[in-house]
């Protein structure tokens, strides 16, 4: 799992006095960068190979001004030239908002999708969704750790 902190700033907060909901897909996209770099070490836009072609965000929870949020990134599903990407925001131990991005590895100068190598999706595989995941979900324990085990 990758993670990144994230603080709210004063213009990210709606009329509601939540997060705006546009607010989530960027945070998402900022802790995206670690994935990126196994793609383009230097993030150098000369010869970028991956294409976002699909994103999906559910809001669980509201998420507020005042706290940190922690992005939590895992590889949900690797194909042969593209992979899915799940994200979770917390917020003081509460699930806020959760997605999925579906990242096509690309050639944009002859417009076609091109195989992930072997060397990047061993990598991919190392941040995986634990494989109680679902387990997890349902009992309302979502990738939170207890002081007491290691799940």
């Amino acid at each position: 799992m990758w993670t990144k902190t994230v603080t709210p700033r004063f213009g990210d907060v709606d009329g509601l006095r939540h997060i705006n909901n546009c607010v989530i897909p960027a945070w998402f996209e900022m802790a995206r960068e670690p994935l990126f770099r196994l793609f383009h070490s230097d993030l150098s836009l000369d010869n970028w190979q991956l294409i976002m072609a699909r994103i999906s965000v559910d809001f669980v929870a509201q998420l507020r001004l005042g706290a940190d949020v922690e992005i939590r990134s895992f590889v949900k599903r690797i194909g042969r030239t593209s992979f899915t990407l799940y994200q979770e925001a917390w917020q003081e131990g509460e699930l806020g908002a959760k997605g999925d991005a579906v990242i096509v590895h690309y050639d944009f100068s002859q417009r076609k999708a091109l195989p992930i190598s072997a060397v990047i999706c061993s990598q991919l595989k190392e941040h995986s969704l634990p494989e109680d995941f679902s387990d997890r979900a349902r009992s309302g324990r979502l990738l939170v750790k207890s002081e007491s085990s290691n799940a």
